[in-house]
Order: structure tokens, then sequence, then C-alpha cells
């Protein structure tokens, strides 16, 4: 079985830009900058046949690249008891074609639609318990927060591993946008 997510990697000015929000949240479990993407459909566990089904449906995609661009920050949950934190993307009508696009390619594949709204984000840290007055106090330090803009040029199928309570993710393989590379699909080497 595979763990599996589509998404889009941000490139290292973006990530340095990232990093430097991570602290000032108590018992925050901040994300590994290697790990910052937005995404664009979670898969979930499946086995290596579906991925390859659903590998061949999304390089079937044809979409332009784009630019994006961060700006704000933001949370799930109550502000008291958010359960993550994240970096606001900012609205992009060429980002929500590119989701339905893979939405449809997964479906194609076999994946159940997903149920829930597309809210494009990049998660800094995850939040368990109590925030008291620091999340408060976080957002409104940071809350003029802006990166980008960066080109979008391609997306990723992710493999998700937890190894010692730690996620980390591999691409499995990259998908260039038109106007990106020259071909459609371009398989990574594995890690």
């Amino acid at each position: 079985m595979l763990r599996l997510f589509v998404g889009i990697g941000m490139p290292e000015p973006i990530q340095d830009a990232l990093v430097g929000l991570g602290e000032g949240i108590p018992g925050a479990s901040w994300v590994f900058y290697e790990n910052y993407h937005i995404t664009l459909r979670f898969l979930g566990d499946m086995p290596e046949s579906d991925a390859a089904d659903i590998d061949l449906s999304l390089a079937g995609i044809d979409a332009p690249a784009f630019d994006l661009r961060l700006q704000g920050l933001g949370h799930f949950g109550h502000l008291q008891k958010a359960r993550s934190l994240w970096a606001a993307v900012e609205a992009n009508p060429m980002l929500a074609h590119l989701r339905s696009k893979v939405e449809a390619a997964c479906v194609r594949a076999g994946a159940e639609p997903e149920r829930r709204k597309f809210k494009p984000h990049i998660t800094l840290a995850r939040i368990k318990g109590e925030t008291g007055h620091h999340l408060a106090d976080y957002l409104a330090r940071n809350n003029l927060f802006t990166a980008g803009p960066f080109t979008v040029d391609h997306f990723t199928l992710f493999r998700s591993d937890r190894i010692s309570g730690i996620h980390r993710y591999q691409a499995l393989a990259d998908y260039p946008l038109s106007g990106a590379g020259d071909s459609n699909y371009e398989e990574l080497p594995a890690a």
C-alpha cells in the first residue's frame, strides 16, 4: 500500500521565506521545509496497481504553467484550539483550473470524488492542545506575510511515509505544465 497525494512543491526561495515563520508557538510541530507543498488532491492509502492508474491519468493532463503568490496566514480550527497553521495562497483561476483537471483525472482513474472544498494553502505547523494567546500573537506579528510570485511549471505525485513519527514525502512522478518543457510527462528517479 502507498499513501499518496498530488501537489505542488515549493521552490527554494519560497521554502526559505516560509522557514522564517517557523517559531513562536509553543508546542507546535513545525513542518520540515522540504515538505512544504500545496495539496491539489489527497488520495490516501492505495495499492500500487491503483497508483499506476492514477499516474497514467495524471500524465494526460494538459494545463498551462502559471504564477502564484502567497499572502497571509490562517489556521484550521478555533483560534484557541487550532489544529494547524498555514500560509495562504492568493486566489488564482489557473490554480483552480489545474486542481479541477487533477480531480477529474483522479476520479477517472477510480478515486472517490473529493467532498471537501479546495482551500489552497501550505501547512506550516500542526498544533495539539490549547494555544492560549500564542497563536493570536503569532498571527498579529506575521499577518502581512507575502512571498512570490513564483512560477508553477509542474505538479507532482507524492508518496507520504511516516517514519519515527515524522512525515517524509517522496516525489514519485513529475508532470510538466504547458510551456514548461518539451514532454507531457517525466518520471522522477526514486530517492
